[in-house]
C-alpha cells in the first residue's frame, strides 16, 4: 500500500496547490481566524468524497450526461464573478485591519456555504479529483493505497493553509495589506471565471 500511497500523495498536493477559488477563502478565513477547522474539514472531505468517486471509475458521468458539464462550468463562473467582484469592491473601499476584521465575523453557516460552493461549483475540482486522479490511479496495483495517498494530501494542504495564515497575522494588522488581498483574491476569481467561460 505504501508504494501506491506516495505517488497519491504527490499528485494529490501537486493539483491542490495552485492558488485558486477555494485556497484563496481558506486563507482569508485562516488570517481571520474564523472557523478554520470546520472550513479546513469541509475542504478535506469533500476532496477526498470526489477522489473515491473518481477511483471507484465513476469519471465516466460527464460523458454519460453532456449537459452536466456546461451547467456547472457557466454555473460555476457565474459565482466567481460576483464572488470576485465583491472582493474588489472591498479592495476597493480599503480593507479593514486584522483586529477591526475580526469584529465583523462571518457565519458558519454563510463560510459553509461559501467554501462548498467554491467546491462543487468548479468544474476543474471533478477534471482534477475524478477524472485525472482516477484515471491515474487505475495504473496502480493497489488503487485503495493510491487514493489514500491523494486524500491525505488534501488534508495536509488545507489544514496547513487554513492554521498556517496565522503566521501572516502581523502583516495583516496593516490595512493596506488587506486590500491588496482582496484585490489578488478577486482578480483570481475574476481569472478562473473567464477561463471557465473561454474553455
Amino acid at each position: 500500500m505504501t508504494a501506491s500511497m506516495f505517488p497519491g500523495f504527490a499528485l494529490g498536493f501537486s493539483l491542490i496547490l495552485a492558488i485558486g477559488a477555494q485556497n484563496a477563502f481558506v486563507l482569508r478565513q485562516g488570517l481571520r481566524r474564523e472557523h478554520v477547522f470546520a472550513l479546513c474539514l469541509t475542504c478535506a472531505v469533500s476532496d477526498a468524497i470526489l477522489i473515491a468517486a473518481g477511483v471507484a471509475g465513476f469519471g465516466s458521468l460527464a460523458q454519460a450526461a453532456p449537459w452536466l458539464e456546461p451547467m456547472m462550468r457557466y454555473g460555476g463562473a457565474l459565482f466567481l464573478t460576483w464572488y470576485g467582484l465583491r472582493s474588489l469592491a472591498s479592495a476597493w473601499r480599503g480593507g479593514a485591519a486584522l483586529e477591526l476584521a475580526e469584529g465583523q465575523r462571518t457565519s458558519l453557516r454563510a463560510a459553509l456555504l461559501t467554501v462548498l460552493a467554491f467546491t462543487w461549483l468548479n468544474p476543474h475540482v471533478y477534471l482534477d479529483t475524478v477524472v485525472l486522479i482516477g484515471s491515474i490511479s487505475a495504473q496502480y496495483p493497489d488503487r485503495l493505497g493510491f487514493a489514500i495517498g491523494a486524500m491525505s494530501a488534501s488534508f495536509v494542504f488545507f489544514f496547513s493553509l487554513g492554521y498556517g495564515a496565522r503566521v501572516l497575522s502581523p502583516i495583516f494588522a496593516r490595512t493596506r495589506a488587506w486590500q491588496v488581498l482582496d484585490l489578488l483574491i478577486g482578480l483570481v476569481m475574476l481569472a478562473i471565471a473567464w477561463k471557465l467561460v473561454a474553455m
